[in-house]
Parts: C-alpha cells; structure tokens; sequence
C-alpha cells in the first residue's frame, strides 16, 4: 500500500506538466533539402569528387600501360628487370589504393565540415521558434511511429525564419 501511494505521488505531476506541454513538429529533412547552402554544399562535393576521380583515372592509365609493356616484353627481359618492373606495378597498385582510402576520408571531412554551419543554422532556426512560440517540445517527425492531432506543424515557421 505505501508503495501505491509513493508510486501514484510521483506519477501525478508528470501527468499536470504533460497537460502543459506544448508540442510542434518540424520536417527537418524537407526543411534542410529547401536551404540553398545545401545546393551549394553538394557542388563543392561533386567538384571534390571529379577531381579525386580525374586523379584516380591518371593513376589508373599509367598502371594500365605499365602493366601492358610488362606482359608485352616479359619473354625477352631478364629476371631482375622482370622483378623490378613487377615491384613498380606493385608499388603504383599500392599508391592507388591508398589514395583511395586518403580521398574518401577527405571527402568525408569536407562533407563533414560543410554539413556542420548548415545543420546549425538549421537548429539555430528551430529553437528560435520555439522559445517564440512557447513550445515545450519540437520533434522530427521521420522519428515518430505517430504524430497525434494536438501538435503543430512548426515546419513553415521554421522555413520563414531561414528566410525560405
């Protein structure tokens, strides 16, 4: 019995602020695809990538030639040119891989570094209209199973205060 009492005296506030919460949902994704720093942000990433890809291509022509005249002259070199030339395929293989591996950790630092300013001002403009609004909670609703009929679309609010 006194455990019903102490549960139902910690149950009841929550029940009075839940009845005072106001809640607004922002479609975040819909908001940040509307921002025009994202268009800008996806052709400084798709300048990045062709010029990573054009060095690849570079890489990968002069391993293509290197590796042809080796088939081409295999029978008439002798076995230390033979072994040479191998580790110089060997060695223009390696640097091609970890180019690779330092390109796509580049590019990901950059997507990562222009992504950054954009998804604050993104937060920056929903808290405002929050606290403008009075709202308790602003959700994304792609993270909700259900949206309810008692929360309000903040999604223009938040798209007139980044001035889209």
């Amino acid at each position: 019995m006194k455990k019903l009492i102490v549960l139902l005296l910690m149950v009841l506030p929550l029940g009075v602020v839940a009845q005072n919460a106001k809640i607004a949902f922002v479609k975040t994704q819909e908001v940040f695809m509307a921002m025009p720093e994202v268009s800008t942000m996806e052709k400084q990433m798709a300048d990045l990538n062709e010029k990573y890809k054009n060095e690849l291509n570079q890489m990968q022509e002069e391993y293509n030639k290197k590796y042809s005249d080796f088939v081409a002259q295999q029978d008439s070199l002798t076995e230390n040119i033979k072994l040479r030339r191998m580790q110089e395929i060997n060695d223009i293989q390696d640097r091609m891989n970890n180019f690779v591996q330092v390109a796509q950790q580049d590019v990901q630092k950059k997507q990562q570094e222009l992504l950054q300013p954009i998804q604050q001002k993104l937060q920056d403009a929903i808290q405002k209209v929050g606290a403008e609004n009075g709202y308790t909670y602003i959700i994304d609703p792609a993270a909700l199973l259900y949206t309810g009929t008692d929360a309000v679309d903040a999604t223009p609010l938040v798209r007139t205060k980044l001035g889209l």
